[in-house]
């Protein structure tokens, strides 16, 4: 199933592509303002870029009385470790990992010059798919999500993203993921070595300017140097 996709670049044929992948209930659009708002001058002086914002699929979601609406996973249980959906999450992999070949396969820009991004369920499955990509990534961002299927993440990684920087951002008040999941994510990530930049905000489940900043200022830094 190919995903619905909003798209917005800064050349006909850009260098770099950072695919950015919603929370529950929202779609593609949600983050077009956050992308709008990254000041990339240094990057698109080297060539330009892409941003890919998929829609996920519809799907329904039993923390809400099963309502159906857009999600990368079912959510069985507020805590979020317990009956996780394994299924949902890898189903929901193979569809991220074919918009990064075909950035590849169709317009020519490599996994290594690919920022894999995702807010709440978004950030979950950058950080599953990103750690088990069987090709280096750029970088992957995190922001107010977790690491899911956490006890199989040593098992299941790839070493070609091994060293892939990883930028992680989370609100000390946020009611949705929980602050002390963000941590364990955090300590697990660290306990495997991951070059991690952790910043926390005091916010709730939400993007401040402050952390707009320090994302803008992490990926000029990363993709001039993959440039």
């Amino acid at each position: 199933m190919a995903l619905e996709t909003i798209e917005l670049q800064t050349r006909e044929t850009p260098r770099f592509s950072i695919i950015v992948l919603h929370g529950l209930g929202a779609d593609g659009n949600d983050f077009v303002p956050v992308c709008q708002a990254l000041d990339l001058s240094p990057v698109l002086a080297k060539g330009g870029l892409r941003f890919v914002l998929p829609t996920a699929p519809t799907i329904p979601v039993t923390i809400n009385n099963g309502m159906r609406m857009r999600a990368w996973y079912d959510i069985r249980h507020g805590d979020l470790r317990q009956r996780e959906d394994a299924e949902g999450l890898r189903r929901s992999q193979l569809l991220v990992n074919e918009l990064i070949e075909r950035e590849g396969r169709e317009r020519g820009i490599p996994p290594e010059r690919i920022v894999l991004m995702g807010f709440s369920q978004g950030c979950a499955m950058t950080l599953l798919t990103g750690l088990r990509y069987p090709h280096r990534l750029a970088g992957l961002v995190g922001l107010s999500g977790y690491l899911p299927l956490l006890d199989s993440t040593e098992q299941e990684r790839h070493p070609a993203n091994a060293a892939t920087p990883i930028f992680l951002a989370h609100g000390d008040n946020d009611p949705i993921v929980a602050p002390a999941r963000a941590q364990a994510s955090l300590d697990e990530l660290q306990r495997l070595n991951y070059p991690v930049q952790w910043q926390t905000y005091p916010m709730g489940h939400e993007v401040s300017m402050e952390e707009i900043q320090a994302l803008q200022n992490w990926l000029n830094a990363l993709l001039i140097q993959e440039g």
